[in-house]
């Protein structure tokens, strides 16, 4: 029974040394000296700010992308012990002892290094010789750019790691399809691609660039499987769907997880939350949350209310009104109705109440039961402290001339009536019965006499002169379709009117209401909000001393400082590595040029290369240079600042067509023995190259030691660099 205790239990197991030798360095040179400098270096004031809002579960924005990527950062600062406090204001200030420096660079860094074997594995995957793919990993791992980007909080190395392992995978996958479809392994690496993929777009949203390359060498692949005569209808329409959950359902429920995890961590209000809408701020702890907290849910005729603009830009702002009034004749010579003015206004205030009057009742207070006011209605707007009626008619506005003036009115007996009918239109309804609710309904007021639309006009950048404040115009929008968000209002404050006599109604307006009623969000409609302020929400560009353009790129004519010793000549530059980088355009030029030669030649039915050798050429230029142009070109479209840095996941793709070019070339082109060893040696000459410009550039590339006035000199190859020297 136990005999199997007789003969020793023995596990076996293979260990590629090139992996592992190739994982040790990438580690040694990511990893080294890791927490140096102990400074604020380039970047890192920007994603430090979000890592510290992070610690204190505090909401925030950034237009920059999705969150996974700030998440990993401050899963960093977490592991750390970080609490989140250090002002983030300066480039090169000094990091206080509760930064945990290390652990805060720690994830970019083994990203970085890690991408050193990728490289190596995808080449093998590639069909390319061993040899090769040690070529390719040892150049990503003496790449410069590649070093100092991922030695320091940024999140470049991340993506750039994400994107080979999505390339990785999916080239497993695929070796995988020709006899073990539907295994175990097959199963992981489809998966895996989906994953890394949706990894690769959550944090930055330069990784669907990759993400729809692989979409489309599978799609291709599928496309000829479909002609495989050997694959049964039932075969087909499993892989299909295979494909379909692995590379699109899961993704998409990986990106939404991201979301809910980040909303879920940043539960507490900030300083982005007068973006969002008010629904969206009330479901957020303190702020908004504060103030609005029970409120009645449904407006009612008697409610008072403030109204906030949907848009929210370029700030937020409610509907106002104040005695003043309109100008008898504005600076252009056009007369005004000489109304009370009415205005939105970027600051709560108690001018900002309004009373919602049933127009066939006098009375301004909350009947019981309260009677709702629903989509359709007709209404009369009373403003709460002066106790007229918001108005609009046929009299151009002070800044729009082509729209109405929206007013409260004035009787000054002539001949000008009042015009102040409105009519409640909820557009996010979900019937034609829908009631107007707190927070959740956004509304248009469309005049009935006129049938403008109420809208705030000042979000075109212009505000009123002296006289108007300098507030944002209200106008009524004439022959509106559409709804443009700016003609979009919301309530955000809300009580039960109770005081029919003005003076106590003041007092009424000024105190603060308790009544309960909550008014959370659902996940889904927190994601599409945050989703639509992140891909519409832009800062000022503006041209910063490090920006680039995508031309600057490929020939490394410009380079970003990224810190500098306060007292030595001590620097940090974001610099490649000369040699690589003008190989990687020179391999491109010779990969699009031969394979232009060999298409022509192909269609005379001349075939200079077997066919196994074409194919794998064509596989290999579709990941290596499909992955430079999507990584690349579309910077030429993008209205924003660029930087080098954005050029770096397009070039870990090029690097990686060199020793393919120099494998293809050497196997093919140099047929003779007295050929092939002089091109070995030409390679080792030229390798050689790249590890002396590797030495040469590491001061400056990680940041020590510190040179002298004529060897940062010496540094400067090209008269477009800016190496920074202290005038002595």
């Amino acid at each position: 029974m136990l005999g199997f205790l007789k003969n020793p239990v023995v596990v076996t197991a293979e260990i590629n040394m090139n992996l592992v030798a190739l994982t040790v360095m990438g580690l040694i040179s990511r990893l080294w000296g890791l927490s140096y400098p102990r400074a604020v270096v380039f970047d890192e004031v920007y994603y430090g700010q979000f890592v510290s809002l992070y610690m204190k579960r505090i909401f925030f924005v950034d237009d920059s992308g999705p969150p996974f990527g700030h998440m990993l950062l401050a899963l960093g600062g977490y592991l750390g012990g970080f609490d989140g406090n250090f002002l983030w204001n300066r480039i090169g200030a000094e990091y206080s002892m509760n930064v945990p420096v290390r652990s805060l660079r720690l994830l970019p860094a083994l990203a970085g290094a890690l991408c050193v074997p990728l490289a190596y594995q995808i080449l093998v995957e590639l069909q390319f010789s061993h040899c090769a793919a040690l070529g390719a990993a040892l150049l990503i791992l003496l790449e410069n750019s590649l070093i100092t980007q991922s030695r320091f909080m940024l999140l470049e190395s991340i993506l750039i790691f994400f994107i080979l392992l999505a390339v990785l995978s999916y080239l497993k996958f695929y070796n995988l399809q020709r006899h073990s479809s539907f295994s175990g392994s097959w199963w992981f690496w489809l998966l895996l691609t989906g994953v890394a993929c949706s990894c690769a777009v959550g944090v930055k949203y330069m990784g669907l660039f990759t993400y729809m390359l692989l979409l489309a060498i599978a799609g291709l692949h599928f496309w000829h499987m479909i002609g495989d005569q050997n694959l049964s209808n039932v075969s087909l329409m499993c892989h299909f769907l295979a494909r379909g959950l692995a590379l699109i359902i899961i993704p998409v429920a990986m990106y939404l997880s991201f979301f809910y995890v980040h909303l879920t961590l940043l539960y507490r209000s900030g300083p982005h939350d007068q973006i969002m809408t008010s629904a969206f701020q009330a479901s957020l702890e303190g702020g908004l949350a504060r103030i609005t907290q029970g409120q009645p849910l449904e407006v009612a005729y008697g409610s008072q209310i403030t109204l906030r603009n949907v848009l929210g830009k370029p700030m937020q702002c409610w509907l106002h009104s104040h005695t003043n009034t309109y100008p008898i004749r504005y600076e252009n010579g056009r007369g005004s109705s000489h109304q009370q003015q009415v205005t939105c206004y970027p600051f709560k205030d108690v001018n900002n109440w309004w009373i919602v009057k049933d127009p066939g009742m006098q009375q301004l207070v909350v009947s019981n039961p309260p009677r709702p006011v629903r989509h359709g209605d007709i209404v009369q707007l009373v403003h709460g402290i002066t106790t007229r009626y918001l108005n609009t008619h046929d009299v151009a506005a002070p800044l729009s001339p082509h729209s109405q003036e929206v007013s409260c009115y004035i009787d000054y007996n002539i001949s000008m009536p009042a015009q102040n009918l409105w009519r409640v239109e909820i557009v996010n309804r979900e019937s034609d019965t829908d009631v107007w609710k707190t927070i959740l309904s956004e509304v248009r007021f469309v005049h009935v006499n006129t049938s403008a639309v109420l809208k705030a006009s000042g979000f075109i950048g212009a505000s009123l002169p002296e006289w108007g404040y300098r507030q944002l115009e209200v106008v009524g929008e004439k022959l509106s379709k559409g709804y443009h968000q700016s003609m979009l209002w919301n309530v955000e404050e809300h009580r039960y009117g109770k005081s029919q006599e003005q003076k106590e109604r003041e007092v009424e307006l000024h105190s603060p209401t308790q009544m309960d009623i909550s008014k959370n969000l659902s996940f889904m409609a927190k994601f599409t909000e945050l989703q639509w302020k992140i891909l519409t929400l832009k800062n000022e560009d503006t041209e910063h001393k490090y920006s680039s353009s995508a031309l600057d790129w490929i020939t490394m004519d410009t380079n970003i400082a990224y810190w500098l010793h306060p007292t030595s000549g001590a620097q940090i530059h974001l610099l490649g590595n000369v040699v690589i980088w003008a190989s990687a355009n020179v391999a491109a030029l010779v990969y699009m040029c031969l394979s232009l030669w060999y298409l022509l030649r192909r269609r005379r039915k001349m075939y200079d290369i077997p066919e196994g050798a074409w194919q794998l050429w064509v596989s290999a230029g579709g990941i290596c240079v499909g992955g430079w142009a999507v990584n690349y070109l579309p910077f030429f479209l993008m209205e924003k600042t660029l930087f080098l840095y954005h050029y770096l996941p397009a070039l870990t793709f090029q690097i990686l067509l060199i020793p393919i070019v120099l494998q293809h070339l050497g196997d093919h082109l140099c047929r003779s023995l007295l050929l092939k060893s002089m091109f070995s040696a030409l390679i080792v000459a030229w390798f050689s190259s790249v590890y002396l410009v590797y030495g040469t550039f590491s001061p400056v590339t990680y940041g020590e030691p510190s040179l002298s006035v004529t060897e940062l000199k010496d540094l400067r190859w090209k008269d477009s660099w800016n190496i920074l020297i202290r005038k002595q």
